[in-house]
């Protein structure tokens, strides 16, 4: 299996395939992919027949096709939702974000493919009270209404500091290096006064 515990439940400690983007996934949203090489086909095909999760990091040095790319330290695990071939030797799929993660170490195994050891980050406890939270769930309400919310997994949180944050930094126009940032705050209040802010300025809200 390509997803295996290596200490105890408490530890949470795994090892991961990993697939490096030029992007950053948040939990929660949905993953458009086209995978061609050899070694992410591999990955996915074997994710489908066990529902195993992958991770998703962002790119810190390197590319997406080609020699193995350096990944940041925190991703998102993802599970593949959906997929098809529509074209030969191309598959499309749509992975669904789950938990963060902190890299702890890697090795690259045959075809290039990364396989990390990684463990779970903490699910961020509750901030009904966070600043800014009903302005920024407002604004976040308007842009659901343009764009619609298919590209999200589940039903929509507007009351939730942590889902409305991710969803900010998803849809905002912002580097992926300030993205990267936000996905690696473990305070969903201070995320979210960091984009209510950023709002602010924009004069978005």
């Amino acid at each position: 299996m390509l997803l295996m515990n290596l200490f105890s439940a408490a530890g949470r400690r795994e090892r991961v395939p990993l697939f490096p983007l030029q992007t950053v996934l948040f939990p929660r949203s949905m993953l458009p992919l086209r995978i061609f090489e050899a070694r992410y086909m591999d990955m996915a095909k074997a994710c489908l027949k066990t529902g195993d999760p992958f991770g998703v990091c962002l790119i810190r040095e390197g590319a997406e096709v080609g020699a193995p790319a350096v990944p940041e330290a925190v991703g998102c695990l993802a599970r593949i939702a959906d997929c098809d071939m529509e074209e030969l030797g191309i598959l499309k799929v749509r992975a669904e974000g789950l938990e963060r993660f902190r890299l702890r170490e890697s090795r690259v195994e045959k075809q290039g493919l990364i396989v990390g050891e990684i463990e779970r980050l903490e699910v961020e406890p509750a901030a009904p009270d966070a600043q800014g939270l009903a302005d920024c769930a407002l604004f976040l309400r308007k842009v659901f209404a343009a764009i619609g919310e298919e590209r999200f997994a589940g039903d929509p949180a507007y009351e939730d500091a942590t889902w409305v944050g991710f969803r900010l930094a998803e849809v905002l126009p912002l580097r992926n290096d300030v993205r990267q940032k936000l996905l690696e705050l473990t305070d969903a209040a201070l995320r979210l006064m960091v984009l209510h802010q950023f709002l602010r300025k924009q004069k978005l809200i």
